[in-house]
């Protein structure tokens, strides 16, 4: 009864589209996710994703789910999640590519789910890393482990989105650092990040974490700059 008072006067709405949901629908509506750009690059092992790190860092796996097009259901989705605290977004999401990702053939499988990190002072600003509820979805359907502890971010930047491409190829290298034991070594580690741009920013996760002894890089994100 609680929950029907409250759902009547603050009612459900759509993250994509603002409509109110109905009963048995969940974040977005039904037209909003049958309209959901996929990019099913899991399908193609030489994507647009992968393209992104040629000639750069080696990885055994990268892809998106969505394809991420400015004033879209996509871009709206990824503003709430990361500004309007709807973190449920990220485990709806992180829901619906596990299922793909199990199809996955690899020659390693993944060991660790890593999230790209925010600074301390971010986290504090923000209350949640909004790429958190996405990988731990992830993690407990692939029955995998969630660590946000190995990879950290050692100093404090502006947004990256804001940013030309020289800029941030300057500037972030030195941003990451990593903490790890021997029962780190020779893992498969999958970063998870909400948007592939550049690929800049985990580019440079990447390279702290390959300062691991054996350690191997795959990236997924929600979604990817089209």
């Amino acid at each position: 009864m609680f929950n029907y008072i409250i759902n009547l006067f603050f009612p459900k709405v759509c993250s994509g589209c603002r409509s109110v949901l109905m009963t048995n629908e969940t974040v977005l509506c039904t037209i909003c996710r049958h309209e959901l750009p996929l990019t099913q690059y899991h399908l193609d092992s030489n994507n647009e994703a992968v393209k992104k790190f040629y000639g750069k860092i080696e990885i055994e796996h990268a892809s998106a789910l969505l394809y991420f097009n400015k004033k879209g259901i996509v871009q709206e989705l990824i503003h709430n999640l990361k500004y309007k605290g709807h973190e449920e977004i990220g485990t709806v999401l992180g829901s619906w590519y596990a299922e793909d990702l199990k199809d996955l053939k690899l020659n390693k499988p993944f060991d660790i789910i890593i999230p790209v990190p925010l600074h301390s002072k971010k986290l504090k600003e923000r209350g949640y890393n909004q790429v958190t509820t996405f990988g731990k979805t992830l993690a407990a359907s692939l029955n995998l482990i969630f660590d946000d502890t190995v990879l950290y971010r050692k100093r404090y930047s502006k947004t990256q989105s804001k940013k030309n491409l020289l800029g941030r190829s300057e500037n972030i290298d030195s941003i990451f650092d990593v903490h790890f034991s021997e029962t780190n070594h020779h893992k498969h580690f999958l970063i998870v990040d909400d948007v592939l741009t550049t690929g800049a920013t985990l580019e440079a996760c990447a390279r702290a974490l390959l300062k691991i002894p054996g350690a191997k890089i795959s990236i997924v994100c929600m979604a990817v700059a089209h």
